[in-house]
């Protein structure tokens, strides 16, 4: 049995997701999606035809959820064609300022069941396969009043990077998808609402159907970094060119 996992799956990118890869990717079999909200996913998973899409209610922040997903791994001896970690949050405000268990967090979910749910699934992955990381311009530089999240970000790509490497020898791909702010549930849990962030304000907004569709295609041609608009894509330029001590004063949120 052929699957993808979508991690995340309950709202803004995971729910494009799920409606481009099933359209896209018709050898499969089916689409497993998770996220903690399983009202949502059993919503969505009504939306296609039986069978061809599992919910699965699950927190990937707990080692719990990280066993009963192996367990379902093994038991459906299923072939992971596409992987997309989608999960993440972030929140706005300085370090000293906001919540320590919360920043906490966002690097547990950012990073950690990220890391576990990779390592889990390459497992039962098997060549032209693909791995789908949902980075963010956060990782090309320091974003002040992101802190916590831009760091996971770049976490998210230095692992993307060197596990595509680790993998060229399996011809199991992994690409790293950076977009911009999108107007999704994330700025709501971030609390990024007009007024709260001058950089937000001013900054040109991705649409998240443009995004997958533009993730999925760099996905068939194997590449490693997705960014979507060309905006961004000189800010990616300029990231890496210039110094961050620099660069911050532009990224700051």
């Amino acid at each position: 049995m052929n699957i993808a996992i979508i991690t995340g799956a309950s709202a803004g990118l995971g729910i494009e997701f799920l409606n481009q890869v099933y359209t896209r990717y018709s050898e499969l079999d089916c689409i497993w999606i998770i996220a903690r909200r399983a009202d949502r996913l059993n919503s969505l998973a009504q939306n296609f035809p039986e069978g061809k899409v599992l919910p699965i209610a699950l927190d990937l922040t707990k080692d719990e959820s990280i066993h009963t997903l192996k367990h379902m791994l093994c038991e459906s001896k299923a072939a992971v064609r596409l992987l997309i970690n989608n999960a993440g949050f972030g929140k706005l405000g300085n370090v000293d300022e906001l919540d320590c268990i919360e920043q906490a967090d966002i690097v547990a979910l950012n990073c950690r069941a990220l890391t576990a749910v990779t390592a889990l699934v390459l497992n039962h992955m098997e060549s032209g396969s693909t791995v789908i990381n949902v980075c963010s311009i956060s990782a090309f530089a320091p974003n002040p009043r992101m802190t916590v999240y831009s760091a996971t970000k770049a976490y998210v790509m230095s692992f993307s990077r060197s596990l595509r490497f680790e993998l060229k020898k399996k011809n199991i791909n992994v690409l790293a998808v950076c977009p911009g702010p999108m107007s999704t549930e994330f700025l709501g849990i971030a609390g990024i609402g007009k007024g709260d962030s001058p950089t937000y304000d001013t900054l040109p907004f991705c649409i998240p159907s443009k995004v997958v569709r533009g993730a999925l295609n760099a996905c068939d041609k194997r590449r490693g970094v997705y960014t979507p608009t060309l905006f961004y894509k000189l800010y990616r330029v300029f990231a890496k060119l210039l110094p961050h001590s620099l660069v911050m004063y532009f990224s700051k949120t």
